[in-house]
C-alpha cells in the first residue's frame, strides 16, 4: 500500500471523534480526513474528500445511521462503510447488513481491535463484533428456516450469476467479487441486482443464506 486509507468518521458526540480518530491516526496505513457531527453533514461532506472508509454511529438525531448508510450505499461513493455504535441489538445488526454495511462493531472495543478489524474490513472482508456472531448466526437460522421464496430447480441463474451468488455466500464485498473474478465494480453491482430480482430477495444477506441452504 503506497498511501494510508482515507477515513471518515459520523458521530454527533465530538469527545468520541476525536478519540476514535486520535486513535486511527497512530496506525500508518490510516488517515483520517474529515468528521461530520451528523449523517446529513456527512452526506455532504464525505463525497469531496473521497475517503476509502466510512464510520458511522446508528443513534443520531436528525438522520439515524442506517438512513445515512442506505443513502451513502444510493451515491457514488466508492468507499467500505462500517457501523460503529454501542447496539448490539439483533435487528440494528441485521438491518445494518441488509442496508449494506461491511462492518458492525461495537464502541466498547479495544483500540487496537479497532485498527485491525479495519485492515480486514479494507482487504474485502465482512467484519462483525466477535461477541454479535452468535447474534448473527441465530437470526440467519431463523431467516434460514423459513421457507425459500423459490426452489433451486425454479431459478435460472447464468454461469456468471451463480459466481456472484457464491461470493455472496462468502461475505463478499462488490470490490472484493470484481477482484476474484476479474470484473469492474458496476458490473458486479449489475449481477447482484439481477440475482436479487432471479431469486426474489431483497438482500445479500439473504442471497447468502438462500445460498447455504441449497449445499
Amino acid at each position: 500500500m503506497d498511501k494510508p486509507y482515507k477515513v471518515f468518521l459520523i458521530d454527533d458526540h465530538a469527545l468520541f471523534r476525536k478519540g476514535v480518530a486520535q486513535m486511527i491516526s497512530t496506525d500508518v496505513m490510516f488517515e483520517v480526513v474529515g468528521e461530520a457531527s451528523s449523517g446529513l453533514e456527512g452526506l455532504q461532506l464525505a463525497p469531496a474528500l473521497a475517503p476509502d472508509i466510512v464510520l458511522i454511529d446508528l443513534n443520531m438525531k436528525e438522520l439515524d445511521g442506517l438512513e445515512t448508510l442506505r443513502r451513502f450505499k444510493a451515491g457514488d461513493l466508492q468507499a467500505r462503510f462500517v457501523v460503529l455504535t454501542v447496539s448490539d441489538a439483533e435487528d440494528d445488526l441485521l438491518e445494518a447488513l441488509r442496508a449494506g454495511a461491511d462492518g458492525y462493531l461495537l464502541k466498547d472495543m479495544e483500540p487496537e481491535e479497532l485498527a485491525a478489524s479495519l485492515k480486514k474490513i479494507m482487504s474485502g472482508m465482512t467484519v462483525i463484533q466477535d461477541r454479535l456472531t452468535e447474534v448473527l448466526k441465530q437470526a440467519l437460522q431463523e431467516l434460514g428456516n423459513k421457507p425459500l421464496q423459490l426452489a433451486p430447480e425454479q431459478v435460472a441463474l447464468t454461469e456468471r450469476e451463480q459466481e456472484i451468488l457464491q461470493c455472496l455466500a462468502d461475505g463478499l464485498s462488490n470490490k472484493a467479487i470484481a477482484r476474484r473474478l476479474g470484473i469492474s465494480d458496476t458490473t458486479v453491482k449489475v449481477h447482484v441486482k439481477h440475482v436479487l430480482s432471479k431469486l426474489r430477495l431483497t438482500s445479500r444477506l439473504e442471497a447468502a443464506v438462500w445460498a447455504h441452504k441449497q449445499k
